[in-house]
């Protein structure tokens, strides 16, 4: 076999080495290590050959246990041997940043393992990351659809009713099963984690004080934001509990008129109200309830909502025996999926996960397939298919997994 000429680099050094095509990556990391003396900075373990290309987004980590034919390399290439670590900074829903120092060879999922490790979450696999788009591009985006005459009346519709709506579709969530590199995350960037599988949050209490804390972030603001549609005594009620996390118990000579702003305590469509008394009889009622406890009893109050711990994509679906498209709400949480109206978020029709057969996601659609339980499909008109189905296929390696652990 005909050996492989490759030109190694490590920091400023580039040397020339040969190496057997089916020379697996781990011995040829061994080798490098051996005969260079640049290598040998650090730990074997930290370290890896990359394969660059002129697009951040291309290059790639050779994987230890494949072979350097696999990757079809050719006589002249330039491979890097240096280190997976990069520093992540993580931002909570709290506000709080955290770096946490990741293999950038790993893809998302593994990462989480790392993430959720550093700051005492166990139940990663209900955790992911969330790309932040800067206001500038956002601006860009909105922008462009200003200027595009072609883009019709009804598209323009949508994108303000997702907008009202806080639909999980203005989440640019990132895909598990690549890279951050194959996402173009690139390293200054700051990642937000947040909890997108509501599976076994009821057993968070206060003996898990960190969970806890980012449901109730979460919670809060889903509901001041409208994800979460509340009455206005409701939103008061979550607003006692609010000033108890927040300022400790009731206090008359402090806590008066003028003393609240209201619009960090009630959803926008509240704040003309003059609700402020009636948060603070609220919050009277807490008495010396302690800060966890309060969180505690507001996440209690929170699960009570019919929307809480759902997933709503606002889609459009052809209208029975007319050829008309309508807007509608898909939901999906850890147990159905449901047909949800746009306006009141009463659910329409639901069905079991477990009775999925097969869907399908296509760049502007996503159809769902129930087999046997009902005839025919349900398909929607869609550009976040492929958000969906990771989504519900996420839901369901959860179930099997908890359902594998009980055997």
């Amino acid at each position: 076999m005909v050996a492989l000429s490759l030109k190694i680099s490590i920091g400023n050094v580039v040397k020339t080495m040969q190496f057997e095509p089916s020379t697996m990556v781990y011995d040829a990391c061994r080798i490098i290590r051996e005969r260079i003396p640049e290598a040998l900075s650090g730990p074997p373990s930290d370290f890896g050959l990359f394969l660059s290309d002129d697009d951040p987004k291309k290059g790639i980590w050779l994987e230890a246990g494949k072979a350097l034919d696999y990757y079809m390399l050719r006589n002249g290439d330039t491979m890097e041997y240096r280190k997976k670590q990069r520093p992540l900074k993580i931002r909570m829903l709290d506000g709080t940043v955290k770096t946490v120092m990741v293999d950038d060879s790993k893809t998302v999922t593994d990462m989480l393992m790392t993430i959720c490790a550093r700051i005492s979450i166990t139940n990663h696999d209900e955790y992911s990351l969330v790309r932040e788009i800067m206001e500038e591009k956002k601006e860009e985006v909105t922008g462009t659809l200003r200027k595009d005459k072609t883009l019709l009346r009804d598209e323009k519709k949508m994108e303000k009713l997702k907008q009202k709506l806080h639909t999980d579709d203005e989440l640019n969530w990132l895909d598990h099963g690549r890279t951050l590199r194959e996402q173009g995350v690139e390293e200054h960037e700051t990642l937000l984690l947040r909890r997108k599988f509501f599976y076994s949050d009821q057993n968070v209490d206060s003996r898990d004080p960190v969970q806890l804390n980012l449901l109730y972030v979460q919670a809060r603001d889903d509901i001041l934001n409208g994800s979460h549609p509340v009455s206005f005594d409701k939103a008061c009620e979550f607003a006692g509990f609010q000033c108890q996390i927040q300022f400790g118990p009731h206090n008359e000579q402090k806590h008066k008129a003028g003393f609240l702003d209201l619009k960090d305590f009630l959803p926008k469509e509240y704040v003309k109200q003059k609700g402020e008394r009636k948060i603070f009889q609220a919050h009277k009622n807490c008495g010396q309830m302690s800060e966890i406890e309060a969180k505690v009893r507001y996440v209690k109050l929170a699960r009570s909502l019919k929307t809480y711990g759902v997933s709503f994509f606002l889609v459009k679906e052809k209208m029975k025996g007319k050829n008309k498209l309508v807007p509608r709400l898909l939901g999906i949480t850890k147990e159905c999926v449901m047909r949800v109206d746009e306006k009141t978020k009463e659910v329409i029709q639901e069905w079991n996960l477990t009775n999925i057969k097969r869907w399908a996601a296509s760049p502007k659609s996503f159809t769902l397939d129930f087999g046997d339980y009902q005839d025919g499909y349900y398909s929607v008109q869609t550009t976040e298919g492929e958000q969906i189905a990771q989504l519900i296929a996420g839901y369901i390696d959860i179930i099997l997994k908890k359902k594998k652990k009980k055997k």
